[in-house]
């Protein structure tokens, strides 16, 4: 990603730690390169992926501007660029190089969607691109979900946890459980398409699944594998607990007909930009449809400590976004 001399405000991480270390800077404005695009950021999206950045359990280069997605105007397109132009409005990953929490950001074009003649407001628009690509991506690329199959999903009130109970919906699933940590959240899961929403520490009651997708981690990672009925399959895709890991035999997976597999939406964009980017013009169509809905909260970007310690304290329910620009 090249940079000219001109410069910008952006959040950084100009060292690993907690959400003290945030920064407001300036730094310099980033160009496209072939098959990419700069955008001029409205909203980023605000998510537990970039508190991984931020604690350095992520290897990522110092002064770093975290941010996985947003929603803005495209400002120029890079070389070999011929479907999207500038002043178009867009929704779009960032995740793979991030650099999300800034007034201009540059990624590949195939990871943008455009929002032409679409109902969405900006901040909704900035809340889609990880969250709800993440659910379509899950249970129809990984799970391969099967119309009328059973899911369990944990953290079912959160950012992702929202956006699975209502893709396992359109995807045809039959029974969809949420479960979450504390009672406050039970209402606020439901309203999200679950049939049932119960507590995480109740789930040895939920009956078998299909499919069951694990983002918490620890004790809920081996409770979910006991879950799983025959040809079952578990999805891992993050460790909002910060247990330590959880070992699986393979000779259990052996004998019970089960599977384990691992998502993780910033590997799969890099390695298939294409596919992703169809996942989110997908969600980005559910979304202006009505059938995906998105709970958005925004504040501005200089609150982005604030956003980041309400993420981990777990108290969230929905999604927060950070206004960078007037839209």
């Amino acid at each position: 990603m090249s940079s000219s001399d001109r410069r910008m405000k952006a959040v950084t991480i100009p060292e690993f730690g907690g959400a003290e270390v945030l920064r407001v800077d300036e730094v310099a404005i980033p160009e496209p390169g072939p098959g990419e695009v700069s955008i001029d950021v409205a909203y980023a999206g605000a998510n537990f992926a970039e508190i991984l950045y931020r604690r350095g359990v992520v290897d990522v280069p110092l002064p770093f501007v975290p941010g996985i997605e947003v929603a803005g105007r495209i400002r120029a397109v890079g070389p070999g660029v011929e479907d999207l132009a500038a002043g178009q409005p867009v929704a779009a990953l960032t995740i793979v190089d991030g650099g999300g929490y800034a007034e201009v950001v540059v990624t590949s074009a195939a990871l943008v969607a455009p929002l032409d003649g679409l109902d969405l407001e900006p901040a909704v628009a900035a809340a889609l691109p990880s969250n709800s690509t993440t659910a379509f991506l899950v249970l129809d690329r990984v799970a391969r979900i099967e119309p009328g199959e059973s899911v369990l999903v944990h953290a079912a009130a959160g950012g992702v946890g929202s956006q699975l109970g209502q893709a396992a919906r359109l995807l045809g699933a039959g029974r969809v459980v949420g479960t979450v940590g504390g009672q406050a959240k039970i209402e606020t899961a439901r309203s999200f398409g679950y049939d049932e929403v119960i507590l995480r520490d109740r789930l040895a009651d939920a009956g078998e699944f299909d499919i069951v997708v694990d983002m918490v981690g620890g004790p809920a990672r081996r409770a979910s594998l006991e879950r799983l009925a025959p040809m079952g399959r578990l999805v891992v895709m993050g460790n909002a607990s910060g247990a330590e890991d959880v070992g699986v035999p393979a000779n259990e997976l052996w004998f019970a007909n089960k599977t384990v597999s691992g998502f993780n939406l910033a590997a799969f964009s890099a390695a298939f930009p294409e596919e992703a980017g169809r996942a989110l013009r997908r969600a980005v169509e559910a979304a202006a449809k009505g059938t995906l809905r998105v709970r958005v909260e925004a504040l501005p970007l200089e609150r982005a400590a604030e956003a980041h310690r309400r993420i981990e304290s777990g108290a969230t329910t929905g999604k927060l976004a950070l206004q960078v620009a007037t839209p």
